[in-house]
């Protein structure tokens, strides 16, 4: 008898989890004010999103994702630490 196996993710939550991934390794490039920040925005908003959101509405959700990826764009700039198209702006600073 094995471990129990581990549920398998669909694609559209692996691309959730690694757009996440993508913000906290992108915010490890700037500056340790800016980077809790980053960090604590980006766990907020994925964390209310997991809620609001209906695991079953799929066009909401690879809206988000695409407005995700563009913020992450933005985010990579390197001396860019804010946020677009979000209710909440991450300060002007340079990394």
């Amino acid at each position: 008898m094995g471990a129990p196996r581990a549920h398998k993710l669909s694609g559209i939550q692996k691309q959730v989890l690694s757009l996440y991934r993508g913000f906290l390794r992108t915010a490890r490039s700037k500056t340790p004010e800016n980077r809790a920040h980053i960090e604590s925005l980006v766990s907020a908003e994925f964390r209310k999103n997991s809620q609001l959101i209906d695991r079953k509405n799929f066009l909401h959700i690879e809206y988000l994702l695409r407005r995700g990826k563009k913020q992450l764009d933005q985010l990579k700039t390197v001396d860019s630490v804010r946020l677009s198209s979000s209710n909440v702006k991450l300060s002007d600073t340079k990394n």
